[in-house]
Parts: C-alpha cells; sequence; structure tokens
C-alpha cells in the first residue's frame, strides 16, 4: 500500500506541483489548500508524513504541527519555508517537526528527505515490535498471583483482548481493574495506539460530558476555543471508563448512544462525529442492581457487559501475598534505591492473615511504609504499621515453614467461606473460585469435616 502524504500549501501551483511528484514517486498524495483543511484532514484519516507550508490562512503550520503531535504521533510532519522565515522553522523543529526544507522547493531534495523519513519511520516501527517481542514473556508481569481466580482472568484477558468487544471489569476497590484493562490494550491489535484512562467519579459532573465527547468554543462560560474529547483523540485506541457507576443517567444515554453508532455530539454541536475506539468500563459497584434499582441504565450495562473479567478481593487469594509482596518490594527498590532481600516469615504470616479490605492498594500501601522505616536487608514484623502489629498475638501458631502457614491460613479462610454461606458448599465454592470436586477435596485434605 502506498504510504499517504498530506500536503498543505494555499499557493495552488506549488500544492498541485507537489501533489503530482509525490503521486508519479508512487505515493498516495492529498492536498489541503490552508491550515484549516489540513486540520480536517489530519482528523479524518492517518498519514504518514505531513508536508506543510509555515505560512497560511487560517490555521498556520505551526497549528498543524501540533495538531499531530498531540492526535497523531506517528505521523512525520515535514515544514516548508522562505529563507525569510527560516527561525520560524527553527522553532518547528523545536516543536517536533521532524525536519524543513526551503522555497522555491527542488522536488528531488523533497523526494530524497520523503524517503529518508519514511525510512526512519519504519525503523522506529520495528524498534516497536522488537521491543514488544522481547517484552511478550513479561505481558503479565502487573497481573501477579498463580491462584484459581487470577488464572482465569488471565485466561478471560488472553480470549477478549484480540476482539474488538466492550469489556467490563468489576471487582473491589484496590483490586487492580485498570491493570487488567492496561493488559487487554496490550494484547489487542491496536496495542500502539493510545490507551486514555479517565476516572469517571473524579470529574465534576457538569465537566464529565465535555471531557468524553469535547465542546465548541462557546459552548458554556469558559470554553474560549473548541476542545476535542476522549473519545475523538482515542482514534482508533482504547478508552477505559473507570467507575462507570458514578455517571450520570443523561450522559449514561449518550455513551449507549457512542457505543451503538460510534458516534458523539460535542457539547454545544448540531453535527454529530464518528469516532473510532474500543470502551473498557470498569465499577467497583454492582451496577446490575444499580439498573434493577433504576440508578443505572440496564440496556448501557448490558452494552458494556458483553465480557465481564471479575477480580477477586485479595483475601479470597491469599496464596498471591507472598507473589505480590515479593513484585511490591522490587518496584519500590527501584524508586527509594533501596536494596531488600525480602519480608521475614513472621511478617510474611502476618499479612496472609490479613483481611486486606483495601485490597491490592493497601498491601502496596503498606509495603512501602515498611520499606521506608526498615534498617536492614529484611522486612520484619516490627517495621509495619502498627493496626498491623497490634494483630500479630492473634495469629495462629505455626512454624516458620512457609508451606505450613499457607496450609494453616487456608484451613481458616476455606472454613469461614463456609461459615458464611451456610455450610452450602456449591455456593462456597463459587465464592473461592474453586470447582465443587476441588472443594471437596480441599475439606478431606484440611480436615475440614467437622469444623
Amino acid at each position: 500500500m502506498a504510504e499517504a502524504i498530506l500536503i498543505a500549501d494555499d499557493e495552488p501551483g506549488i500544492r498541485e506541483s507537489l501533489v503530482d511528484v509525490l503521486h508519479d514517486s508512487g505515493y498516495d498524495a492529498r492536498a489541503a489548500a490552508d491550515g484549516t483543511e489540513a486540520l480536517a484532514a489530519i482528523d479524518e484519516r492517518d498519514f504518514a508524513v505531513v508536508v506543510t507550508d509555515l505560512r497560511m490562512p487560517g490555521a498556520d503550520g505551526l497549528e498543524v504541527l501540533r495538531k499531530v503531535r498531540e492526535t497523531a504521533p506517528q505521523t512525520i510532519v515535514l515544514v516548508m519555508t522562505a529563507h525569510a522565515t527560516i527561525d520560524t522553522a527553527v522553532s518547528a523543529l523545536r516543536e517536533g517537526a521532524a525536519d524543513y526544507i526551503l522555497k522555491p522547493i527542488v522536488f528531488d531534495e523533497l523526494l530524497a528527505k520523503v524517503s529518508r523519513l519514511l525510512e526512519y519511520r519504519q525503523l522506529v516501527w520495528e524498534t516497536q515490535i522488537l521491543r514488544r517481542e522481547v517484552e511478550r514473556h513479561f505481558d503479565f508481569d502487573k497481573l501477579i498471583g498463580k491462584s484459581a481466580g487470577m488464572r482465569n482472568v488471565e485466561r478471560l484477558i488472553r480470549k477478549v483482548a484480540p476482539t474488538n468487544s466492550t469489556v467490563l471489569i468489576s471487582g473491589e476497590s484496590g483490586t487492580g481493574k485498570e491493570v487488567v484493562a492496561r493488559a487487554i490494550h496490550h494484547h489487542s491489535e491496536v496495542r500502539d495506539r493510545i490507551f486514555l484512562p479517565i476516572n469517571c467519579a473524579a470529574i465534576p459532573e457538569s465537566l464529565l460530558e465535555s471531557q468524553l465527547f469535547g465542546h465548541t468554543r462557546g459552548a458554556f462560560t469558559g470554553a474560549v476555543s473548541a476542545q476535542e474529547g476522549l473519545f475523538a483523540r482515542a482514534r482508533g485506541g482504547t478508552v477505559f471508563l473507570d467507575e462507570i457507576g458514578d455517571t450520570p443517567l443523561p450522559l449514561q444515554s449518550k455513551l449507549l448512544r457512542a457505543i451503538e453508532s460510534k458516534e458523539i455530539l460535542p457539547v454545544g454541536s448540531t453535527q454529530p462525529i464518528k469516532v473510532d475506539l474500543r470502551i473498557i468500563a470498569a465499577s467497583h459497584r454492582d451496577l446490575l442492581a444499580m439498573a434493577e434499582a433504576g440508578e443505572f441504565r440496564e440496556d448501557l450495562y448490558y452494552r458494556l457487559n458483553v465480557v465481564n473479567v471479575h477480580l477477586p478481593p485479595l483475601r479470597d487469594r491469599r496464596e498471591d501475598i507472598p507473589e505480590l509482596v515479593e513484585f511490591l518490594i522490587r518496584r519500590h527498590s527501584r524508586d527509594l534505591k533501596r536494596s531488600f532481600r525480602g519480608v521475614d516469615n513472621r511478617a510474611l504470616k502476618l499479612m496472609m492473615a490479613q483481611p486486606w479490605k483495601g485490597n491490592v492498594r493497601e498491601l502496596d500501601n503498606v509495603i512501602e511504609h515498611a520499606m521506608i522505616l526498615a534498617e536492614g536487608e529484611w522486612i520484619t514484623i516490627e517495621d509495619l504499621p502498627d493496626p498491623l502489629r497490634a494483630r500479630d498475638d492473634d495469629l495462629p501458631v505455626v512454624g516458620d515453614d512457609l508451606r505450613e502457614a499457607l496450609r494453616s491460613y487456608e484451613r481458616i479462610h476455606i472454613r469461614s467461606v463456609l461459615r458464611r454461606h451456610d455450610d452450602d458448599k456449591r455456593t462456597a465454592a463459587e465464592a473461592l473460585g474453586l470447582s465443587l470436586s476441588s472443594l471437596y477435596r480441599k475439606i478431606d485434605e484440611l480436615d475440614l469435616k467437622d469444623s
């Protein structure tokens, strides 16, 4: 396929000559009569190279450059300038232009520069591919854990990522829903495009619609210029809507339309805009229960919930805690410029016994706290926050052997889940992320028949 090149110049003779020369050399050359036309063309399609004059009516060359840098970072910009505006060309290079060419244009020089820039672009592309290949074995380095619940999460990610289906990630706060969303994007066909996360609960209701869909100039007080929303800016990438349950009902109907028709209506505009994106949503709330209570649109819930990825709370996958602790120590060691060998057995056993209401986020904070206070190579129980240390006396007496400790806490946890579900084995097995036969096997192994 011929590389697409946009020529933006307000002089018809120059513009048409450059388009003809590039066409004759095998390129898919398009023309824009001024900067405003160039901005519209960049919105409509992707270009490998944009060749733009610096002085044009409407938007000038620097505005075209900034638009490319913001919305199409893989596009290369070559600016055209006269000797009298060479300082402006230098400014363009500082803002991210790849090269400049002086007018009057020498066709052979232009073709040589375009060829060289395309070779550079291809080299960058190949480097990204090689980097992905090197990182392929570490795709899930942040999805820590080999518990049944986390294995199921990884299985779902691998199945849904290559599709363009909408995904709803559920789970308590702090379980790592954004990590899962990024993993889905990383394994998708658009991994090289942008990933745009937005926390719907953190943005005031009056501004959220503008953030998502954009607005026109003068649409509301303070809208001194038009702004592109995240849905338009994605351009084939992924938008992650965290805490989707906190979006107001009127906005939910517009989200539904955007998902179904791939169209948005910027605030203050009467002209819908086509968008190309994938939506991943997440919530710690029960959206189905909210829909039944009239607090969330039922049709939007079903449109989002094409595939549901549920993240189990940390208390339901305690066997992952040692691996999580090791990972968090490695990560904070880089930030704190400290070297730790790990956590001693007594501190680890105490961590294994905690309810972790804040899930992985709470565990992360505890590890960082301990690493700041610790003086040796090992984190000890004395380095942990006071509320955790106060529970040390409640621990069952077990040896230092980690397998023995895991068995002890596994026994406590399964017994607790069984009691919470009135000894209903099937319901308890589902809560534990186990098959019914696996639960019965655990009951035998851990001698829980009479518990």
